[in-house]
């Protein structure tokens, strides 16, 4: 295993000049992808854990949700054609003589995620479930048998980590959460989950582009959709007060153009774009922090659905990022952390072939002192291999799901 620290002389991101960040709320079709691929990754790990005690061979990190068709106007609307979720990759079905019952465990899942996040969305009849999950490669199924203390990768793969967050994260991701949180329903019900935030900050100054569509039967007119789009973003601009920027400038639903009736504005009889207007497909969605940070540094892999003991793309994307917050806390004297690992296929998960450490170092840390660059190197190197050696219990909690991927 190669270890490298390198200490840049870039600029942090929060002070160029230009920061360009984006979030899909949870009825994206994007993060509908992510989010049930993920789900049913848990689901079955559960299950192989109570049959067989340890999780078996699975990657459920290949979906796709066809838009549907419905029909909408001021106060009415309804489905014509269902949205279809396709779900796909590879799982175990059985061991031995013990079959797992995984197409009943995914619909179940499906059906499940939806009406706990999508409550427009009825899963029996507004989504069609199309499971195409087939038995894994011999080759890839075999590092699951294979003796040792931890599994090896099942692939040669890369992923990054990065802290801290920067203000123009943190308010693009704060503002979705808002919209989709239930206070903000319960005062607002005519807002959708199909959230879309792109916040740009030039200088001090952020530019926020929100997208949120308004339910078609509780708005009745066109007068109406605009009025209740007046007040909604009226809310939103007020929850970003406590925000660190000289000028917020906040844009709703851009596309809108009075006097068009129903074609002008967006409405929404489903709470998702998926119903008629929008795909979506597993990786296109945020990464695992939560947001698509243009200005960072982003791994191509995509976290969701992955098995949580092998595949390195789900492993080492959260550990990247917690790993840098840990050496972000605890090292003195540094602006900003980004980690790299990367790993060898068949190699044990905790000894991945590359860690590379990039820090942007000044000031004097949280404790108030400098650090000369070999205690900075020393004590990064501690923490690493903090989360090297606890990575079995990791894999653990993200089979679990205790660790967010979207």
């Amino acid at each position: 295993m190669e270890r490298t620290v390198e200490i840049s002389k870039n600029e942090p991101v929060a002070n160029q000049a230009v920061e360009i960040v984006e979030r899909k709320g949870v009825g994206h079709p994007d993060s509908i992808c992510d989010a049930v691929m993920d789900r049913i990754s848990v689901a079955l790990s559960r299950e192989y854990m109570k049959r067989f005690g340890a999780v078996l061979h699975h990657n459920i990190d290949k979906g796709l949700l066809v838009a549907g068709q419905v029909e909408k106007g001021f106060g009415s609307g309804r489905v014509i054609k269902p949205m279809e979720l396709i779900v796909g990759d590879r799982a175990t079905f059985e061991l031995g003589k013990t079959k797992v019952p995984v197409v009943e465990i995914t619909r179940q899942t499906v059906k499940a995620w939806f009406k706990e996040n999508l409550p427009h969305v009825d899963p029996e009849k507004h989504v069609k479930t199309r499971v195409v999950l087939r038995p894994g490669s011999v080759e890839l199924s075999d590092i699951f048998d294979r003796r040792g203390r931890l599994k090896g990768a099942n692939d040669t793969s890369a992923a990054c980590g990065y802290a801290p967050s920067t203000a123009t994260e943190d308010a693009v991701l704060s503002i979705e959460k808002f919209i989709n949180s239930p206070a903000f329903k319960l005062r607002y019900p005519e807002t959708g989950e199909d959230v879309k935030v792109m916040g740009v900050r030039r200088g001090s100054e952020l530019d926020l582009t929100v997208a949120c569509p308004l339910m078609a039967g509780l708005i009745e007119s066109e007068a109406a959709y605009f009025r209740k789009k007046k007040e909604v973003r009226e809310a939103l601009v007020k929850s970003l007060s406590g925000f660190p920027f000289s000028k917020i400038t906040l844009n709703l639903n851009c596309l809108d153009a009075k006097g068009r009736g129903v074609k002008g504005v967006y409405l929404s009889l489903l709470g998702t774009s998926a119903e008629d207007a929008d795909s979506g497909q597993v990786g296109r969605g945020n990464r695992v922090n939560g947001v698509i940070s243009l200005m960072r540094p982003m791994g191509t892999e995509a976290a969701a659905g992955k098995n949580p003991i092998t595949h390195v793309g789900k492993i080492y994307s959260v550990l990247a990022h917690r790993m840098a917050a840990e050496i972000y806390q605890r090292v003195d004297g540094l602006k900003e952390v980004a980690v790299w690992l990367v790993s060898e296929i068949g190699a044990p998960i905790d000894e991945p072939r590359q860690v590379f450490v990039q820090v942007i170092a000044g000031g004097r840390g949280v404790r108030g002192r400098k650090a000369g660059q070999a205690d900075m190197e020393k004590n990064i190197s501690v923490i690493v291999d903090e989360f090297l050696s606890s990575i079995g219990p990791f894999t653990e909690e993200l089979a679990r799901g205790e660790h967010p991927v979207c």
